[in-house]
């Protein structure tokens, strides 16, 4: 005991001064716990101004924590809504917070922008008091935390050098001319609260000595602030758009720069006047008139307005700046010797000096009883009570100190930031009147007038540079103060240091001294057993004597001489059998206080076990929760991906199903197709099959995903159901036999293509649906369509380009010669005829003339447009081996001149019938039908291949639409011509009688059914007339070869 003692003793005394150690969570329950009381302070219902302390709490809360979420969690449970009051200071709160906190103060209150939107508007119906205020207030912060949403690079102070300023506009003038309209509107919002506030005070009292008026005076101090800089970098920005663009065109820039001028003037002038804003805040004073932005040198008399707020009060209600050289400059050693002394008084007087008399030793006659014992373990923890209670006062001071010593350091900072500011601009004013001297001493020898403004600016660089001089030992000054209070900050920092090393020394020593209490106690236990061994051997021992009592008893009579010395000794052995009872009920007194102390550690040890027991069975019944939910989730992942598989295959079926009812209807007979799109059809249909039949495998090997095998399905139902539309449409110009094998092979592509997707739907055979009998059928369309492609005519593919050139020379002359034809017609008409039939004859033929003067233009058009399609992809090839190569496109053009040509002959063989009276007017009609119809064959063919930017090609349309006018020409005179020559045969019934005319009616009505009869066997005749005509078609382009 007295080697434990002696080791305590040997305790450093800087223990004394430590702090009890506390965990993240407890800092962070600390912190949110000392930002909700600073918060709650600075944000009340009382009419008075926030105080600058709390809102200095606010702002460094939000560097702590480097954001503003503890801000708005106590902030959203306030009633601002309910309280005009309490959302004036909220915004005079937030506004500081947007102005001097964290950068991420922007960001995360832009989540709250809509719910300040909509307070100012619920504020807004107020017309009068702090409900209208708030609402002018609120519209000022939502505006700037656009502006700056906008504009990353301000920060919240607005202070930003002119290099800064000309960073942000990244030399685009509308960049700058944007900026400047938004630093208006910005600038605006801050005048309108000031105008409000204004307004709402009655001047012709001492309102800013009042609670009430610096309530609503308060936040115009961060209004001005922001006022100055907005003011500046508007007149800047000003500036440089007047060196980029016309005077005209900033016109109203200038309208509304002076307007905004003339308010922040008077409203600075105003506010100066203002006791309460006299010693908190020095307001600049703007120039008398505005700056001259037409005069690009006045840039050069500007200066900037600078708003100084005094170091020694910064607000009313701002605590005493506390000095701490004295603190910081302490002689560490002096003081650490009074503590040791210190901690060896107290010692002393709790366990007794270190003299020979040890105060543990319970065997000396010295020796303490268990009552003290009890009272110096009491005065023992008592002692460490007030010993944490003085470390946690002086964790709270030093916590304080360095909050101050950071606020002041920051205020520091931000006029050392002003000064650097004043001094740059300084610099760039130097910089510009020099060079504005060197053009000045230039020009000295010119004019007197030259000379007087050397001299101005003489002088007003050498006040410059004074300026610049004292600016610079301002300068030097700062840096000097910062480089101390860093120095400062810095020994602040190392004394917390070895006070957190003292703490944990100090813990260290609790746990010494717990141990010491708990071997005390367990000496205590032992001593008591001894006790009670020693109690239990007087008990035989009393019983001993209590038997040599009754054999002395027995012999009383034979020894009357011994009896009084019985006597006495019965006597002394009663006294001490009385006090070994005692001893004995002290014993078991403090046995059953250990046995309960006992009792209840066992109870506190079985309470922690059940409550581990439960709280691990609660975490296993949570795990256990969370795997049953992971796995129904995991489920309800697999079944909605083989729903949304389900809902696919259902549509693709209703596609295909959609696909196969065109195959039997009979709206669809009049489609046609041909077999190479049919084959390209096919072919899309087989490649996109293949992907299908990937995306069904790795939906097989994981089912939580379907994305690539509902794409696929998609993809091929579409081009499938495309190749039975196809197919279809291709029977219909195809041979009988051939026709229904395909149609047969799209039926059965289609029913195979459903029972596949029937295969899908269903889990139990969506592994085993297969899709080989889909593609066996798809091959067999593409086999049926491979035999029904054109095999080219007997004119070999040399000969291709030969049989062009002389079938368009052939069109050109069949055109020639019936323009010839034409004009000769013309002239027997003249010769012949006379009167009604001449001018029809004349009308006929002119129409003709013109058409075929169309015709041949398109003709002409045609082969240059043929001749550039020729030029521009046939490469290193000849024209003949390009004709040859594009066979398809070569016959088509042969076949549309051949079809030009002979309807151009046709033409003149009916009006050369018509002019001689014995053809049909109809006739006329439908040769400049036919003759319309084959050059839009030819145009369709020549354009097939052309580019469309080809100037031919607009040639080419032009014509085709002067063919199409003149065919229109053409039958309106025929008709004109007709007319009138059935004009001459007018009907008269004046000599019939009623029996003649009801004769005629009914002789008319038979000549009208019969007419209806032979035109309805007319158009019968016509539509086998066309079905042969597409088969000799068929035939002529080799259809039918392999069935002959």
């Amino acid at each position: 005991m007295e080697k434990m003692t002696h080791s305590v003793k040997q305790v450093p005394a800087q223990l004394l001064r430590g702090r009890p150690g506390n965990s993240l969570e407890a800092e962070r329950e600390s912190f949110e716990r000392g930002q909700s009381v600073s918060i709650n302070k600075a944000i009340n219902a009382q009419e008075v101004a926030v105080k600058e302390k709390h809102a200095r709490t606010c702002i460094l809360g939000t560097h702590h924590e480097k954001g503003a979420h503890t801000f708005w969690s106590v902030v959203n449970r306030l009633p601002l809504s309910s309280n005009a009051v309490l959302c004036w200071k909220f915004c005079h709160v937030f506004h500081k917070l947007l102005r001097d906190g964290h950068p991420s103060v922007l960001q995360d209150s832009m989540r709250y922008k809509n719910e300040l939107s909509d307070m100012s508007r619920m504020w807004g119906h107020l017309s009068e008091g702090y409900g209208r205020l708030s609402c002018i207030y609120l519209k000022l912060l939502i505006t700037k935390m656009e502006f700056h949403s906008k504009n990353p690079r301000f920060p919240g102070n607005l202070q930003m050098t002119d290099r800064q300023l000309e960073e942000t506009g990244e030399n685009d003038v509308n960049n700058f001319f944007q900026l400047t309209v938004e630093m208006f509107d910005y600038l605006e919002c801050e005048l309108n609260l000031f105008q409000a506030v204004f307004s709402s005070l009655d001047m012709s009292r001492s309102v800013s000595v009042t609670a009430a008026g610096q309530c609503r005076l308060a936040p115009l101090i961060q209004v001005i602030l922001d006022c100055s800089h907005l003011y500046d970098y508007t007149v800047k920005l000003l500036f440089k758009l007047h060196s980029c663009l016309p005077a005209d065109t900033l016109q109203g820039h200038r309208d509304r720069f002076h307007e905004q001028f003339r308010k922040l003037k008077e409203l600075f002038y105003r506010s100066s006047n203002l006791q309460y804003f006299k010693r908190l805040i020095q307001i600049p004073q703007l120039p008398e008139n505005a700056p001259n932005f037409l005069r690009a040198s006045a840039l050069s008399e500007h200066v900037s307005p600078v708003v100084v707020i005094p170091v020694e009060s910064t607000s009313p209600d701002s605590e005493p700046v506390v000095e701490t050289d004295d603190l910081v400059e302490m002689d560490s050693s002096s003081q650490q010797l009074r503590e040791e002394s210190l901690f060896d008084d107290k010692f002393d007087d709790l366990f007794g000096s270190t003299g020979p008399t040890d105060p543990f030793n319970f065997n000396s006659q010295n020796g303490m009883s268990k009552d003290d014992r009890d009272k110096l373990i009491e005065q023992l923890y008592r002692e460490i009570a007030s010993l944490k209670d003085e470390m946690e006062s002086f964790k709270v001071e030093s916590k304080r100190l360095i909050s101050q010593l950071r606020g002041r350091i920051s205020e520091l900072e931000a006029e050392l930031a002003e000064q650097q500011h004043l001094k740059q601009q300084a610099v760039d004013e130097n910089e510009f009147v020099k060079a504005e001297l060197e053009e000045v001493k230039k020009k000295r020898d010119d004019t007197e007038k030259a000379q007087r403004s050397l001299t101005e600016i003489e002088r007003k660089a050498q006040a410059n540079e004074q300026r610049y001089t004292k600016l610079k030992e301002k300068y030097t000054e700062l840096v000097q103060n910062h480089a101390d209070l860093l120095r400062k900050n810095a020994e602040v920092t190392k004394q917390m240091t070895s006070f957190r090393q003292t703490q944990e020394d100090m813990e260290q020593i609790k746990k010494e001294l717990e141990e010491t209490v708990h071997r005390l106690k367990e000496d205590i236990q032992q001593k008591a057993q001894e006790q009670t061994r020693v109690l239990e051997s007087l008990q035989k021992e009393l019983k001993f004597r209590n038997e040599e009592l009754v054999s002395l008893k027995s012999s009383h009579e034979d020894s009357r001489q011994s009896s009084t010395v019985m006597a006495s000794t019965i006597e002394s052995l009663t006294l001490e059998k009385t006090a070994l009872s005692e001893a004995v009920d002290q014993k078991a007194s403090t046995l059953a206080i250990l046995q309960e102390e006992l009792e209840q550690l066992k109870e506190a040890l079985s309470a922690e076990r059940d409550n581990t027991s439960r709280t691990v069975e609660g975490l296993q019944n949570q795990l256990n929760e969370k795997e049953n939910h992971e796995q129904a989730l995991e489920k309800q992942l697999l079944d909605e991906q083989f729903a949304l598989l389900r809902c696919a295959v259902e549509e693709a079926e209703r596609i295909v199903q959609d696909a196969l009812s065109r195959l039997d209807d009979p709206l669809h007979v009049g489609c046609t197709s041909s077999a190479d799109y049919l084959i390209t059809r096919g072919q899309a249909a087989l490649d996109s099959l293949n992907r299908l039949q990937d995306g069904h495998m790795k939906y097989l090997s994981d089912r939580s995903d379907a994305s690539n095998l509902l794409q696929s399905v998609t993809l091929f139902t579409h081009l499938l159901g495309d190749a039975i539309v196809q197919g279809s449409a291709t029977s219909h110009l195809a041979p009988m036999e051939e026709a229904d094998r395909l149609s047969d092979a799209c039926k059965q592509c289609g029913n195979e293509v459903l029972s596949y997707f029937s295969s899908l739907k269903d889990t139990a055979t969506l592994s085993s649906a297969d899709c080989t009998k889909v593609r066996e059928s798809l091959n067999q369309i593409n086999t049926i369509a491979e035999e029904l492609r054109p095999k080219g005519r007997d004119v070999k593919q040399e000969e291709l380009g030969d049989l062009v050139e002389q079938e368009m020379s052939a069109t050109s002359a069949a055109i020639e010669a019936a323009t010839t034809r034409i004009e000769e017609m013309l002239s027997k008409s003249r010769e012949g005829d006379t009167g009604v039939n001449l001018e029809v004859n004349e009308r006929i033929l002119a129409s003709c003339t013109d058409l075929m003067h169309a015709v041949k233009m398109l003709v002409l058009t045609s082969k240059d447009l043929q001749r550039d399609i020729v030029e521009s992809e046939r490469g290193a090839a000849s024209q003949k081996e390009f004709y040859a190569k594009n066979s398809r496109w070569t016959e088509g053009l042969i076949s549309a001149s051949k079809a030009v040509g002979w309807g151009a002959t046709v033409l003149v063989d009916a009006a050369d019938m018509v002019v001689q009276g014995k053809g049909k007017f109809e006739e006329l009609m439908v040769c400049s039908h036919e003759i319309a119809a084959s050059t839009a064959q030819l145009v369709a063919a020549s354009k097939v291949k052309a580019d469309k930017d080809n100037t031919n090609l607009g040639r080419l349309r032009q014509a085709s639409r002067g063919v199409n006018e003149a065919t229109a020409n053409v039958v309106a005179s025929t008709k004109s011509g007709k007319s009138q020559i059935e004009e001459k045969d007018t009907m008269d019934f004046s000599s019939m009688t009623l029996t003649q005319i009801k004769r005629q009616e009914m002789d008319t009505q038979v000549h009208v059914l019969e007419l209806e009869s032979q035109l309805q066997k007319e158009r019968q005749r016509l539509g086998e007339l066309r079905k042969k005509h597409y088969e000799l078609a068929g035939v002529s382009e080799g259809w039918d070869e392999d069935t002959k």
